[in-house]
This record gives C-alpha cells, structure tokens and sequence, in this order.
C-alpha cells in the first residue's frame, strides 16, 4: 500500500472540495501536493509567473463568489505573488494562497530558497495559517477555506513545510473537518430608521459596491429602488448587479465618469452607501455634502465610519438587509408616496446625466489621428454589446478611459484592478474569464505599458486554448505617469516614461495567436470581428494619442498634495 504522506492529504483536502482549479507555477516544495493532484478532478493551471496565478484566482473568486485556489513554491515563488495578494485583500476576493517553503529542519541553515514567509504576508490577509504538523495539514485548509468566506470575503494564506509535506503520516492521527458556514446577519431594529430617513430625505441617492456583489443582492437591490423610487450607482465589483440601462441606474459612481455622478453625489442631501468603501473614489468622503445624512450598511463593522462620521451605521448582510427593508416598505406601503417624492429628483439627475454625457460627446466621437483613447473605448463599448460580453480593463490611462466608457449590463462581466490599482491584471482576468465562460466572449483592454509585465501570459492562453481578444491601447509610454510629469514640472522625464512603438500583435501571432494593427477609429470593430472570428488568442495593437491626459493623470498629478517650486 502507498504510503500516505502530508502533499497526499493536502491534495486529498482540496479535491474533497471539489476545487475546480488550482492557478500555479510549479516548484520543487510544493511537487508533493502537484503529484497527488495529477490525474485527480483538480486541474492544475499552470502560469508562466506566479503573479499572474494569483492574478487569475482573483479572477475566479470574484466572478464565481467562491474560494480560489494559487498556489506556489518557496521564496521568490512566494514574493512573486504578494502583488496579486494585495490586490485580492482591496477587491475581497476569497483567495487562498498555498505556498511551500523550507523544511522546519532547515530553518536558518541557508537551505535554497529559504526566507521567513508567514510574517510578511500576514498583513495582506484575513489570517496566515502555518502548518507544522503533517497529520493536522486538512484541518488548516478547512480553516483558510472557513476564513477567506467568513464575514466581508478576503484572502487567507496558508504555508506548508516541504518537510511537513513529504512527512509520512499516522492516519489515526488525522481529522477531516469540512465546515461551510452560511450566515447573513441582519439588523432589523435599524430599518425602520432608514425609512424614516427616507421620508425626509429630498435628494437620496443609492450607491452600491462590492457588497452587493458578494451578497448576490442584484435583485434585491433593484427591488428596493424600483419601489421607493430611488437612483442608484454602482462601483467596484457592483457594477452591473442593476444593469447600467435600468432607468433607475445611472452606470458608474466614478465622479470622473461623464454623466450623472458627480453633481449627484454633490448634492444628494441623504446617502445610502451600501457595501462599500469610503475611499479615494469618493475622495475620502469628501465630495458628499458635509450636511447630508449618511447611513451605512456593510458586513464589516470596522468599514462603518470610516472617513466619515455616520448617521446610521448597520452591519449586515447586504441580501438580508434588503429584503428586509422591501418587506417593511411592502408592509407600512410607502412605495407610491416615496415614488411621487422623488420624482423631481430624478428628472434633475436625468439632465446631470444628459448634460454630463454631451460634454464627453466630442472626445466619444473624434475623428484625429492617432486615435484618442476614448474613441477606442467607445468602439469596444459598442462592439461588446451583448449582456454577457465580458470586458477586462487594465493600464493607467486605459482603464481610467475604459471606466468613464464601459456599460455594464451583468453582475461579474467587468472586471478591472480597482482600489489597488495593480497594472498586470489583463491577460490573467481575461484567461481566467474565458476559462470559466468558454462560451462567452472576452476581451481585455490593456495599455502598452500594463500589457509587458505579463506579456507571456498571452503564451498561456493560447497553449491553454483560451481565444481571448486583447486590445492594447498603445500611447508607446507609460502614459499615466509621463501626463501626470508633465502636469507636476512641465515636462515628462523620458527615461522611465517613454516607451517607443512595438509590434505586440506580430509577437503573438509569432507564438501562434492571431494579431492585427489599427489606426483609423474606423477599423477597430472590423478588427475585433476578425479577432473574435480567428478563434484563436488574439491581439489588437491600436496606435492612439500619447498627447491626451486623462482624469486619472489630473488625480496622480496631485497625489499627496505636490507642490512644484
């Protein structure tokens, strides 16, 4: 009989529940876990950095709302991934990094690869587990599996000795707990307050994040402000849980997106801020009115207050608060008088929106050569029009002109690198994106700059069979940083800005992909058809203006408060 040892009860622990994926690179302190997951129902996806492993669990944690698994090797297989760590802990993302390391044997002997792991991720996540004994290795991934979905979801690391996973194991010794714990706590004492707060409310608005997201509070939500009467906008992973052409839904919470959210958010006189964060998006509270009353509902209760005092804070569930609040309106039968209310509120807002949108209309529509980088935006925007066409936005100036652009109609079809702002995400999401919807269309949107950290992911996606479409918005700089410079001093600085013109889509058709080259507006959706048509991974290299500045430089330009003497 095989012996059973720790990498074997590891592997074991994670087809017991029933991982689909594990995104990996591989490496010799984890081979004990890789040769009991060869030939199991778990596939392991291998990269060809660790980052983008991690990148691509992200992915699949927020668009399934379930655990992810990466997994990497020891020392540099670990600090390549921390990037993606972080990323996951500002998006809530429930991943679980499996790292190996040296032996407890080896510790401080200057064995290969041997660094003191544990302590340097542990502020990155939820909790860093360290497994040190081989027989308790399936209780601690039912821990990290417990920790990464309890409460708001994040990512958990857990680290396994490659001494601990070669350990032959007593079995007597072994437990298998497997806990799913589902709970959706609900303040139901506060609701009543929030109706009263709507009573007196002239000017309400609705703003929905990642909460609603994880909640899976879609309905819910529009339910509540179809009966109430109530405009809504959404951010971060909430985008499209009411679909941006519901007409209650007025598309993006970004102030910088042109239509209705700024002088929305100006002016609103009560805010519902519902799952989400108070953060440089919202400029740390700072674009509210200081008068307006503001009430708060988030799962975690640490995230209440923060940048802002509140009028109401309440933790729960984003599901379970508003299918209470439906329920308490349906009972005292507010509906019609709060519809009637509001009204005249939302008719201003509809001429925000209109007004704000005719401002934009030139730059949406312009005919100059290079192409600016909104036009781009706008010809995917147009070309990705189906309810479950999923766009992926990654770069600086690219995914600022891709986020003032993008309308999303679904829940988990838009996805981009948010609070942490990490370029590199774009090949992975879109990998990730289209390994879970081989039936759908996906197309990432990647600066020239952001699409050089991971280029070899294109490798991956197509010795993997994933025919993505990536577009790449190619300004030849670090566009974000070189407008940004010269808004700061006048002048970019051309080392660490400049790029120069390169030839993306020969190098992807070079390793067997499909690649074409645009400059004329014109010819972008014909481009994208024969991408899409190639079925094959395929690269758009579009040449657009390196002259435009977006919003997103106007905001770096000023970060910390910069001052040029």
């Amino acid at each position: 009989m095989e012996k059973m040892i720790g990498g074997r009860l590891a592997a074991e622990a994670l087809i017991d529940r029933n991982v689909d994926y594990v995104f990996s690179l591989s490496g010799g302190h984890i081979t004990p876990i890789y040769q009991y997951l060869e030939h199991s129902k778990v596939t392991i996806f291998d990269v060809r950095h660790e980052q983008a492993a991690v990148f691509m669990a992200e992915a699949w944690a927020r668009m399934t709302r379930k655990p992810a698994v990466a997994m990497v090797t020891a020392g540099p297989g670990f600090t390549n991934a921390l990037s993606g760590i972080a990323s996951a802990r500002l998006s809530n993302a429930p991943v679980i990094l499996i790292a190996g390391c040296v032996g407890l044997e080896s510790v401080e002997k200057l064995d290969l690869q041997d660094m003191v792991q544990s302590p340097v991720i542990t502020p990155m996540v939820k909790k860093a587990f360290v497994c040190q004994v081989a027989e308790r290795i399936p209780e601690f991934i039912d821990m990290a599996f417990r920790t990464c979905m309890s409460g708001r979801p994040g990512p958990v690391y857990l680290e396994l000795p490659c001494d601990i996973l070669n350990a032959e194991v007593d079995m007597a010794k072994v437990k298998k707990p497997h806990t799913v714990v589902e709970s959706r706590p609900v303040d139901r004492e506060n609701v009543p307050k929030v109706i009263e707060l709507l009573k007196a409310a002239q000017n309400p608005v609705v703003i929905a994040g990642s909460g609603a997201w994880y909640a899976d509070a879609g309905k819910e939500l529009q339910k509540f402000i179809e009966t109430a009467g109530l405009p809504l906008f959404t951010g971060g992973a909430g985008r499209g849980v009411v679909s941006d052409t519901h007409p209650l839904c007025f598309e993006s919470s970004l102030a910088i997106r042109p239509g209705a959210a700024m002088m929305t958010l100006m002016t609103a006189d009560l805010v519902l801020f519902l799952g989400s964060r108070l953060s440089l998006f919202f400029i740390f509270g700072d674009i509210f009115r200081p008068d307006a009353k503001f009430i708060q509902v988030d799962i975690a209760p640490e995230e209440i207050g923060r940048n802002r005092s509140v009028d109401l804070g309440i933790v729960s569930d984003l599901k379970a608060f508003l299918t209470e609040i439906n329920e308490v309106i349906d009972r005292q039968g507010n509906g019609d008088d709060l519809r009637k209310k509001f009204q005249p509120w939302l008719d201003t807002i509809r001429r925000y929106e209109q007004d704000g949108k005719e401002q934009a209309r030139e730059m949406w529509e312009s005919e100059t050569l290079p192409m600016h980088p909104i036009r781009l935006s706008k010809e995917i925007n147009e070309f990705m029009n189906r309810e479950d066409d999923i766009v992926v936005s990654d770069g600086g100036d690219t995914a600022t002109w891709m986020g003032m652009t993008r309308t999303v109609r679904k829940g988990g079809t838009y996805l981009d690198y948010g609070l942490y702002g990490c370029l590199a995400v774009g090949i992975p999401y879109a990998n990730a994106a289209k390994l879970k919807n081989p039936d759908k269309r996906v197309l990432a949107v990647m600066g020239d700059g952001s699409t050089g950290f991971n280029f070899m992911e294109f490798h991956t996606a197509i010795r993997k069979g994933l025919p993505i479409v990536a577009v790449i918005s190619n300004d030849q700089a670090w566009g974000m940083i070189m407008h940004s410079q010269q808004l700061r001093m006048g002048h970019n600085i051309p080392q660490g800005t400049e790029l120069g013109w390169v030839d993306y889509h020969r190098m992807v058709e070079d390793m067997g992909g499909f690649g074409i080259y645009v400059e004329k507006p014109e010819d972008v959706k014909p481009a994208l058809e024969a991408a899409f048509a190639s079925g094959k991974t395929a690269c758009v290299n579009v040449k657009v203006d390196p002259s435009v500045i977006s919003p997103g430089s106007v905001a770096l330009a000023n970060l910390g408060g910069y001052k040029v003497e």
